[in-house]
C-alpha cells in the first residue's frame, strides 16, 4: 500500500509539473520578448516608411498631371512636412506594432502589463518627436518651435506634442476606431447619421438672401482665420501598408486602415455626379506618452500653442530660416523676386514644383505662397492677411535699424518679430475676442493677472472644433473695391470656391489693395440657425475649375470631431456646467428652437449623440456675441489659458518695458493697413460694418505705433 502511495504522489507531482511547463511555456508565448517587439517594430516600420514614400511620390504625380482632384488639392493643404511628418511616422509605427503584438500574443487588454509598452517605444523611437532643443532661460526671446516657455516642462506648448485632451477621448473601441465606423455598432444605444447627412439636413440652405451681418465686417471672419492659423494644425497621416488604400479610398469608398470615407446619404444630388463618397483621411497622431493612463490615439498639433505669429515666421528652425533673408543685415524676411505689387511686396513662392496654385490657372502659371504656415495659400483673403504681416516685419526691422545702428541682423529679427507676436495678441484679446464672447468675454477671460507658469497653455482637442465656428461668417462671395470703396474692375465680385489656391488674382490681376478695401467694407456672414454655411463651402470647397466636384466643409467638421475621438454635444455641456437637455423639450428649450430640436432628434435619436461641433454652432448666440453658452465657455478657458500660460506674453512685466507696453496698446489693424497698402482711408473700427466714406478717416487720423521707446540707451 506504502508503494502504492508514493507511485500515486508521484505520478501527481509528474502531472503538476507537466501543467505547469505548458503553463509557462504558454505565458512565454503569449508575453512578447524584446525580440518580438523589435521585430514586430521593424516589420511595420518597413510598411509605414513606404506608405509615406508613396504618399509623397503620389503627391508629386498628382500635381504634375494638370488637372488636379478635389482631394489632391485638399491633400496638398494637409501634407505633413519636416518634423512633423517625422512625429506622425513614430506616431503611425506605434500604434501598428501594438496591434500586430496584440494579435500575435492574443492579448485582450491593451494595457496589458506583459506587454512592455516603454521599451515599445524605445524601439519605435518615440522618446524624441523632434531635436533636443538647449534652453536659454534667460533669452528674451521665444525659441521658434515653442520650446522652453515654461520653465518646469519646456515641451509644453511646443509644436508636434499631442493636442491637450479636457475629457477623455472616445472611440469605438476604447483605442482608435471612431464612432461611426463598424456598421449596426451603436451609440448610448442609437446608430450614428452620416455626417453628410447632419449637413444636409442642418447645416444647408438655398437662399443667400439675409445672411449678412449688419454689424461685422468680413475682416471679422478673416482675423479668426488668423488665430486658428497660428495655434493648431493636424495635417492627415498616410495610409498604412496597402499598395491599393488611397485609391480604394479616393475611387471605391472602402473604409479601413487610415481612410474614413464620408458617404452620401440616398437621395444627395452629389451621388450622381460625384460617386459614393467624399474621400476622407484621418488627421495625424503621435505616439502616446508615460505613465500609460491611455493608450487611446491623440491627434498632433503641428504649431505652437502659442499666440506668437507663428503662421508668419513658422514652427520649426529649418523653415524660419528659409522664410528669412539671411544675406541682409537688416533682419528681413524674404519677398518675391518675380512680382511685386506697385511696388510693395509680395511673399515668395514655394519652391516645389509643381504647385496647385499654377493649376488653378494654366495660362498665369503663378505658384503658391511660402509663409510659415502651409496652408498660406488656401484662399485668397488669408494669402493676402500674410502678405500684410510680412511687409510689416520688414517695415519693423528697417525702422528698428535706423534707431539703433548697431543691431545686427539677429537681434533686428528677433524684436520685430516680438512686436508683431503682440500685435496679434493685442488685436485678438482687445478687439476680437469681446465681440465673439459679448456678455460672456469678462467671465471666461478675466483681467490679466500676470504669468502662471501652472497653467497648461496647450490648445485642446475641443479647441480645434470649436473654433470652427467661424466657418459660419463666411460669405458666398469676395469683393474687391477701388479707392472709392467702389466696385474694382471688371470681376470685382468672385464666387469664393474660385478663390482657393489662387494667387494668380494677387500676383496679376490687382495685387492685395482691392482685397483689403473688401475685408474692410464687405460684412462677415451672421450664424443663423436655418442659415448655417453657405453652399460655396458645403459643396464647393476646394473644387477645381476644370470639375464640378467639390468637398463640403460641414461633412468634414463633423467627420473630423469622430476621427479625432470627441465626446458628444451632451459631454461638453456637463463640462460647462451647462444644462445636458435629454428630451425633446429640454433641447427645444437649449436651442430656442422646436423644429431644429426635432431635427436633431429624427437624425441621433438622443441628445448625447450630437456631434460636438454641429451642436455647438446650432445654440443661440449670447448677448452682444457670436457664439453660444457651450462654445464661450470652450474658447474662452481657451483663450485664458493660452494668456495666463505664456511666459513671454506682451503684458507680462519684463517682456516690454511700461514704455514699450504704451506703445505697442496703440497698435491697430487700420494702422496695419496705412502702413503696408497703398490705400488712404480706412475705418476707426474695422471688425464693425463700415460703410464708406461715413465710417472712414484718412490714414493721419490713425495712432503710429511709437517705436522710441525701442532706441537702446547705448546710442
Amino acid at each position: 500500500m506504502a508503494v502504492m502511495r508514493v507511485l500515486l504522489h508521484l505520478s501527481a507531482l509528474l502531472v503538476s509539473l507537466i501543467v505547469l511547463q505548458a503553463a509557462e511555456s504558454a505565458k512565454n508565448a503569449q508575453t512578447p520578448r524584446a525580440s518580438d517587439i523589435c521585430d514586430a517594430v521593424s516589420q511595420v516600420k518597413v510598411q509605414v516608411n513606404k506608405a509615406f514614400l508613396d504618399s509623397r511620390t503620389r503627391l508629386k504625380t498628382a500635381m504634375s498631371s494638370k488637372t488636379p482632384t478635389t482631394r489632391q488639392l485638399s491633400e496638398y493643404l494637409k501634407h505633413a512636412k519636416g518634423w512633423t511628418r517625422t512625429a506622425i511616422r513614430s506616431g503611425q509605427v506605434w500604434e501598428s506594432s501594438l496591434k500586430k503584438l496584440r494579435q500575435e500574443a492574443s492579448l485582450t487588454n491593451v494595457t496589458d502589463p506583459s506587454l512592455d509598452l516603454t521599451s515599445l517605444s524605445s524601439e519605435v523611437g518615440c522618446d524624441n518627436p523632434a531635436p533636443v532643443v538647449k534652453c536659454d532661460m534667460s533669452s528674451p526671446y521665444r525659441t521658434i518651435t515653442g520650446n522652453c516657455n515654461n520653465r518646469r516642462k519646456p515641451a509644453l506648448g511646443a509644436a508636434n506634442r499631442a493636442l491637450a485632451r479636457w475629457l477623455p477621448a472616445e472611440y469605438e473601441d476604447g483605442l482608435s476606431l471612431p464612432f461611426g465606423w463598424t456598421p449596426g455598432k451603436t451609440r448610448n444605444g442609437f446608430p450614428l447619421p452620416l455626417a453628410r447627412e447632419v449637413s444636409n439636413e442642418i447645416a444647408g440652405y438655398l437662399n443667400e438672401e439675409g445672411v449678412l451681418d449688419q454689424n461685422r465686417s468680413l475682416l471679422f471672419m478673416q482675423w479668426g482665420q488668423i488665430v486658428d492659423h497660428d495655434l493648431d494644425f493636424a495635417p492627415d497621416t498616410e495610409m498604412g501598408s496597402s499598395n491599393y488604400s488611397k485609391a480604394q479610398c479616393d475611387e471605391y469608398c472602402i473604409q479601413g486602415d487610415n481612410c474614413f470615407p464620408i458617404m452620401f446619404p440616398p437621395g444627395d444630388p452629389k451621388l450622381k455626379t460625384q460617386g459614393k463618397c467624399m474621400p476622407f483621411f484621418r488627421a495625424g497622431f503621435v505616439c502616446p506618452t508615460q505613465p500609460y493612463q491611455s493608450l487611446a490615439r491623440e491627434q498632433i498639433n503641428a504649431l505652437t500653442s502659442f499666440l506668437d505669429a507663428s503662421l508668419v515666421y513658422g514652427p520649426e528652425p529649418s523653415l524660419a530660416s528659409r522664410l528669412r533673408n539671411l544675406s541682409s543685415p537688416l533682419g528681413l524676411m524674404a519677398v518675391n523676386q518675380e512680382f511685386s505689387d506697385n511696388g510693395l511686396p509680395l511673399l515668395p513662392f514655394v519652391t516645389q514644383k509643381p504647385s496647385p496654385c499654377e493649376l488653378i490657372n494654366t495660362t498665369a502659371n503663378v505658384p503658391c505662397f511660402l509663409a510659415g504656415d502651409s496652408r498660406a495659400a488656401e484662399q485668397i483673403l488669408l494669402a493676402t492677411s500674410h502678405t500684410l504681416f510680412l511687409r510689416e516685419h520688414n517695415r519693423l526691422a528697417r525702422e528698428l535699424k535706423t534707431l539703433n545702428p548697431q543691431w545686427d541682423g539677429e537681434k533686428l529679427y528677433q524684436e520685430a518679430r516680438k512686436i508683431l507676436g503682440a500685435f496679434v495678441q493685442i488685436i485678438t484679446f482687445r478687439d476680437y475676442l469681446p465681440i465673439v464672447l459679448g456678455d460672456e468675454m469678462q467671465k471666461w477671460i478675466p483681467l490679466y493677472q500676470g504669468y502662471n507658469e501652472s497653467v497648461d497653455p496647450r490648445i485642446s482637442n475641443v479647441f480645434t472644433f470649436a473654433f470652427r465656428f467661424g466657418h459660419l461668417e463666411i460669405p458666398s462671395t469676395v469683393s474687391r473695391l477701388d479707392e472709392n470703396y467702389q466696385p474694382w474692375g471688371s470681376e470685382s465680385e468672385l464666387p469664393l470656391h474660385t478663390l482657393f489656391f489662387n494667387t494668380w488674382r494677387i500676383a496679376k490681376d490687382g495685387g492685395i489693395d482691392p482685397l483689403v478695401r473688401g475685408l474692410l467694407a464687405k460684412k462677415a456672414k451672421l450664424m443663423k440657425q436655418n442659415k448655417m454655411m453657405t453652399g460655396e463651402l458645403r459643396n464647393k470647397l476646394f473644387q477645381p475649375t476644370h470639375t464640378i466636384h467639390g468637398f463640403d466643409l460641414a461633412s468634414i467638421n463633423i467627420q473630423r470631431g469622430r476621427d479625432h475621438g470627441q465626446p458628444a454635444y451632451n459631454s461638453w455641456r456637463g463640462f460647462c456646467g451647462l444644462s445636458q437637455p435629454r428630451t425633446l423639450e429640454e433641447l427645444s428649450t437649449v436651442l430656442r428652437n422646436e423644429m431644429l430640436a426635432k431635427k436633431f432628434l429624427g437624425l441621433y435619436g438622443t441628445p448625447d449623440n450630437i456631434d460636438i461641433w454641429i451642436g455647438a454652432i446650432a445654440e443661440p448666440l449670447v448677448k452682444r456675441g457670436r457664439v453660444g453658452p457651450l462654445l464661450a465657455c470652450l474658447l474662452g478657458q481657451q483663450f485664458q489659458r493660452i494668456r495666463d500660460g505664456d511666459r513671454f506674453w506682451w503684458e507680462n512685466p519684463g517682456v516690454f518695458t511700461e514704455k514699450q507696453q504704451d506703445s505697442l496698446k496703440k497698435m491697430s489693424f487700420s494702422r496695419l493697413v496705412c502702413d503696408n497698402t497703398h490705400i488712404t482711408k480706412v475705418p476707426l473700427n474695422p471688425f464693425k460694418a463700415n460703410s464708406y466714406p461715413q465710417d472712414f478717416v484718412d490714414c493721419s487720423g490713425i495712432d503710429k505705433l511709437d517705436l522710441s521707446p525701442w532706441a537702446s540707451v547705448e546710442n
